[in-house]
């Protein structure tokens, strides 16, 4: 790392230098760590208006809700990571039962040891969140049946007439009960987070939605299809494009305004300036896993992108170009359960925000 020009992370407002440990200090420790620091060692003048510390007979307190699946990220391997902010922060450090949903409680003599060793907790559960795979994502479900015949119909006629192409099989399509507009992926881990996101899009509803859809369902018309990548000889998604019938850009503006509160609430990460809207028709995902979903942004969960094998789509893009797929009704935004199906196929729906 350039000492003059350190990694630096923004959380809640504020900013935190990054220092990344030095592995050979830690050999035992199979998972490569982090470590971070706020501003300068000594932070007992550090301000604490982004938690609650609260004081006690013996000293002070401050508790934080994590989720269960990262407590190991505090713990360390054997201990390590939680000892070693404990000894650096003298403090000490509660942890629930793994599997337990709880809070960690941080007790100290001094308040700012407290503060430093809720900060670096912050900062480390915030670079680990980074890298969960997401497990849920806000969607328009496109599975209606008008749709669902014409996708087929489209699946029916590429086969026909792209089948010797480099690539191309059924085993790439998508399924039809399954059609979707993604408008973006999130980690929640526990029951407290979705509750939160359910929560945040009824805030949305009634904030913003509610205005924008005028309380109907919006009318979208599903036609023509186009490429991810730069080649189209090597494509790895092709998507079907989607656009409000009355020539309006209403879906556009609330699946922009819906991300915006989404990602300032912390509950996503971005992924694009603007939503880019399309129903996924073709993808080389599917191609191991038929329950696969696309995400924008590979940064987060491990990549399948090596394993993939693209298919040649120039003849597809090309005969067919402007497929209809037909007409939709849009009346919810669905918080949406990934690898999972309800009785109608789709996926399993965590939380919605209804139009009418």
């Amino acid at each position: 790392m350039d000492v003059l020009r350190p990694t630096l992370i923004r959380i809640g407002g504020r900013v935190y230098r990054k220092n990344v440990v030095q592995e050979q200090a830690y050999p035992q420790e199979e998972e490569e760590e982090e470590d971070f620091c706020a501003g300068p060692s000594d932070c007992a003048d550090e301000p604490c208006d982004a938690f609650v510390v609260e004081e006690t007979e013996k000293g002070f307190r401050c508790r934080v809700e994590v989720p269960s699946p990262l407590y190991k990220y505090i713990i360390g391997k054997k201990g390590e990571t939680k000892k070693r902010l404990e000894t650096e922060t003298r403090t000490s450090i509660s942890i629930p039962k793994p599997g337990v949903e709880g809070e960690i409680v941080i007790t100290g003599q001094h308040r700012g040891g407290v503060i430093s060793a809720r900060t670096r907790i912050d900062v480390l559960l915030d670079s680990f969140r980074k890298k969960q795979p997401f497990t849920h994502f806000l969607s328009f479900a496109l599975n209606q049946p008008a749709i669902q015949e014409k996708f087929l119909q489209f699946k029916e006629e590429v086969l026909e007439k792209c089948s010797k192409d480099h690539g191309v099989s059924s085993s790439l399509f998508q399924n039809p009960a399954k059609l979707h507009l993604t408008l973006g992926t999130l980690v929640l881990l526990n029951e407290q987070e979705i509750q939160k996101a359910c929560d945040l899009l009824q805030r949305c509803k009634e904030d913003f939605v509610d205005q924008i859809a005028g309380g109907k369902p919006l009318t979208v018309e599903v036609a023509g299809v186009e490429y991810m990548n730069d080649d189209p000889a090597m494509t790895d998604v092709l998507y079907a494009k989607v656009h409000m019938k009355d020539g309006s850009d209403r879906l556009q503006v609330i699946a922009d305004r819906l991300v915006e509160r989404f990602m300032a609430s912390g509950l996503m990460l971005k992924e694009w300036d603007r939503v880019k809207l399309h129903a996924t028709v073709m993808n080389t995902l599917f191609r191991k896993d038929p329950s696969a979903e696309e995400r924008s942004n590979t940064t987060t969960g491990k990549s399948s992108f090596k394993e993939r094998e693209s298919f040649n789509g120039r003849n597809i893009l090309k005969l067919f170009e402007n497929f209809y797929f037909g007409e939709a009704q849009l009346d919810s935004v669905r918080l949406s359960q990934r690898f999972s199906s309800d009785a109608s196929g789709y996926y399993a729906t965590s939380g919605q925000l209804t139009f009418s």
